[in-house]
């Protein structure tokens, strides 16, 4: 499998781009060598620059849930781009995909359209801080919700530890007001808001975590924190970037029967464009300008081609049993890994989650339910794992810490040849485990 012309195109990336790349994971900085620069997508595969095919499980980082280059997402895109790229003004596409959203989250009666997940978050907090008339915001250890400043944040142990700047640029004044908490602790944070409930605008979390890893909920923990919300008379924010529309047609919230009062999209929402949104109840959402007095705006919000790449989306996974049959493949794939890793000796040090169609395999024993258990992993054994994988055809992200996605483009030769190729890949990883001792 040659590599040069990634190589190439990465030494003359670092020329011009910092670090090479436009976002730090894609620089193989935690595993290690050069990044695969990418030529074309179709289906379930892509081509780096090389004519080297690869089975992607990254999918753009969740938005490719029908896989790459879609019939009909191409040809929405080609005919929006036809009538013209960006007006300043509304457009009908706008409000029908904002319809599609509203019909699919009993939670959402408006919807806001920002650029990014990133934005939604951000405006989703100004929001809840402009409707509660509060400044703390509580988020839990491990979860990324995007780089504004107020998310990048963290934390020392103790349930109501204040957050302190974790990248350079972020004032501690700001980070201060960022509550950390500890993911699936519901105790820790039952005893937090003994203290700082009644100071909370917003309780901010991704309902199944997939920046840890793939992390699902325990149970009764989204349940606790809409009570808690409840009862001190704070927002709970959902960020449903990732998991909204691909857990279930309502995300998360239909899967697991708990209601935000504010929740973020993004990613599936534009079918692989840029696109952010952010929504909830009318009497909220109404405290945004222009209908109330809580600022946000946007030039490119709404851009006709990201609605059109969204819609054709959405509209494809109307198609009956879509979510059924990528809940099938998912798990015949999680179940696959898993027989791997146990052939290879590792059932009991390593474990694949799954929570529908996102998996991540941990370098760690199972169950992990929170940030400290997921950083207990071996990413030296990843590291391997991950090269092994990309040597025998499969693109994983490459990181620990990251999920693999599944999408609907992903068949049974697919599956097939994945745990084919996990077979290799955990001995290569075992090899790493026998040697050392396990930790990052």
């Amino acid at each position: 499998m040659g590599t040069s012309q990634s190589e190439s195109a990465f030494r003359r990336a670092l020329e011009v781009l910092v670090g090479g790349v436009n976002s730090p994971v894609r620089a193989f900085a935690a595993v290690g060598g050069t990044p695969r620069f990418i030529a074309s997508g179709a289906g379930s595969r892509i081509t780096d620059v090389d004519g080297n095919e690869y089975v992607d499980y990254v999918c753009g980082y969740g938005p490719g849930i029908l896989g790459h280059a879609h019939p009909a997402v191409v040809e929405a895109v080609a005919k929006a781009a036809g009538r013209g790229f960006c007006f300043g003004a509304p457009t009908e596409a706008e409000t029908e995909l904002a319809e599609r959203i509203v019909a699919a989250f009993e939670s959402v009666e408006k919807v806001r359209f920002v650029s990014s997940g990133t934005e939604a978050v951000m405006s989703a907090i100004r929001l809840a801080r402009g409707v509660t008339g509060r400044d703390k915001v509580v988020k839990f250890i491990g979860g990324y919700h995007g780089h504004a400043d107020a998310m990048l944040a963290a934390a020392g142990s103790g349930a109501t530890t204040l957050g302190v700047p974790s990248s350079p640029g972020v004032p501690a004044a700001v980070a201060a007001d960022t509550a950390l908490l500890g993911y699936n602790d519901l105790a820790g944070v039952r005893e937090a808001f003994r203290g700082i409930g009644d100071d909370v605008a917003a309780v901010v979390v991704e309902p199944v975590a997939g920046n840890m890893g793939v992390v699902g909920p325990a149970e009764g923990f989204l349940a606790g924190l809409r009570e808690l919300c409840d009862a001190h008379g704070a927002l709970l924010v959902f960020d449903e970037v990732i998991t909204g529309f691909r857990l279930a047609p309502g995300g998360a919230q239909e899967l697991f029967g708990v209601r935000a009062d504010l929740t973020t999209l993004g990613k599936i929402i534009g079918g692989g464009l840029p696109v952010g949104a952010f929504g909830g109840p009318a009497e909220i959402m109404d405290e945004l300008a222009p209908a109330g007095g809580v600022y946000q705006a946007g030039t490119l919000s709404g851009n006709p081609i990201a609605m059109a790449a969204g819609l054709a989306t959405l509209k494809a996974m109307d198609a009956e049993g879509f979510h059924g049959r990528l809940e099938e493949r998912s798990s015949a794939l999680a179940e696959g890994l898993r027989q791997s890793a146990g052939d290879a000796g590792l059932a009991e040090r390593t474990c694949c989650q799954r929570v529908g169609s996102m998996m991540t395999c941990f370098f760690a024993p199972g169950p992990v339910s929170d940030y400290a258990a997921a950083t207990a992993s071996d990413t030296a054994a990843h590291a391997a794992f991950f090269h092994a994988m990309l040597a025998g055809g499969v693109n994983l992200a490459p990181s620990q810490f990251e999920a693999m996605f599944v999408s609907a483009a992903h068949g049974a030769d697919d599956v097939a040849g994945t745990v084919s190729a996990a077979r290799a890949a955990f001995v290569e990883a075992a090899k790493i485990m026998d040697s050392r001792p396990a930790g990052r």
